[in-house]
């Protein structure tokens, strides 16, 4: 019975020295929780709209990935319209909603970047962002859910 944990090495084997920790990329959740973070600041608060269009920065870079995934031949969505024909409608919502979310984005980013738009204008559009990216994700899950999921029958 161990008692104590177990304690990994801690050199790289056959070298002698200790691992090079590798950088961790963000995840798209969580850019976008770093963008809500950013929002939730007062907008009275220094440094709010530079905050602001930091976050930005990652949102756009993680969105354009997420798109590059999801689309084409060779794309998550063509997977599964290979699993599920039936949920050509569904995958044809999402990849218009790709072209909305990303004009939203855009549209923030320039609006952020002009120092007289009003902070409470660059919320509103930010919050529309968010709930657009809630949406879209939920959609996702349950497209993936509806191809996916195994009816076992028996009953009758």
């Amino acid at each position: 019975m161990v008692t104590r944990p177990i304690r990994q090495p801690t050199t790289v084997p056959g070298t002698g020295r200790p691992p090079v920790p590798q950088p961790s990329r963000p995840t798209f959740t969580g850019d976008v929780h770093a963008l809500a973070r950013a929002l939730a600041v007062p907008p009275g608060e220094a440094r709010w709209r530079e905050r602001l269009i930091l976050r930005l920065a990652p949102v756009h870079r993680s969105f354009a990935e997420h798109v590059r995934t999801t689309e084409g031949p060779a794309g998550r969505y063509a997977e599964l319209l290979d699993q599920a024909p039936r949920l050509d409608h569904g995958v044809r919502l999402l990849t218009r909603e790709h072209t909305a979310i990303a004009a939203a984005l855009a549209a923030l980013q320039r609006a952020a970047e002009v120092p007289g738009v009003p902070c409470q204008e660059l919320c509103g559009r930010a919050g529309h962002l968010l709930r657009a990216l809630a949406r879209h994700r939920q959609r996702g899950a349950d497209l993936i859910w509806q191809a996916y999921q195994t009816d076992l029958g028996g009953e009758t």
